[in-house]
């Protein structure tokens, strides 16, 4: 079996065990979800999802969320660690999906 044929069959396998596996990050749209997953690098499902809500309250979208202070994002993400690459890195990310996709998490690679 070729390395293609096995992933298929993996993937065939765990879409049978596994149909529609719950996200455990909380998250009302696609940028959220995106932004839940960096944040969730180092640091538990749990305390992403305590951060997101103060997050997202003051910006839920990358154009909002691009006009954001660094600082701002710095101090509310705080709490999962390695706040000052991921609130570049949320920043950056945002100022990607405004310059380059019309505000829009991209649906594929």
């Amino acid at each position: 079996m070729r390395k293609v044929e096995r992933a298929a069959f993996i993937l065939d396998k765990l879409n049978e065990i596994y149909p529609a596996p719950p996200i455990p990050l909380l998250h009302n749209n696609n940028f959220e979800l995106l932004i839940s997953v960096l944040l969730s690098a180092q640091c538990t499902d749990e305390r992403v999802n305590r951060v997101t809500p103060i997050l997202f309250s003051e910006a839920n979208t990358p154009f909002k969320m691009r006009k954001m202070k660094l600082e701002k994002i710095y101090n509310i993400i705080r709490p999962c660690g390695l706040a000052p690459q991921k609130s570049k890195a949320i920043h950056n990310l945002s100022g990607m999906l405004v310059n380059n996709f019309d505000g829009e998490v991209p649906q594929n690679f």
